[in-house]
């Protein structure tokens, strides 16, 4: 058996991680971590509201916050936001609070 730890020390970082899976683009990367480190802060409801893009748009130097519903439509095509009842939320695969990750190879 084979453990291989991996330190987090960013939400970017963490995203990063699980990419293999979701295949986003180095500038969906950076919007998703953009909207999950917002949202710590706001605490909001629906991961993508008006007030989050508006912070995410500034954070990420988009003009126009509504330029992120191209975005944001990618991200649940992908599987990485979740809409339900016109909320977005988190795949709960992606939940940030985590700081390490093991993954374990083993041979049968």
């Amino acid at each position: 058996s084979f453990v291989k730890s991996v330190n987090i020390n960013s939400t970017y970082k963490y995203i990063q991680l699980w990419n293999g899976i979701f295949k986003l683009t180095d500038k969906e990367l950076t919007i998703l971590s953009s909207f999950i480190d917002v949202n710590k802060n706001t605490q909001d409801v629906n991961l993508c509201s008006v007030e989050n893009k508006k912070k995410v748009s500034s954070m990420v130097g988009i003009k126009d916050y509504n330029t992120l519903n191209n975005y944001v439509k990618s991200f649940k095509d992908k599987g990485v936001m979740l809409k339900k009842n016109n909320t977005y939320k988190l795949n709960p695969f992606l939940h940030p609070n985590t700081d390490v990750v093991e993954i374990h190879i083993t041979n049968k």
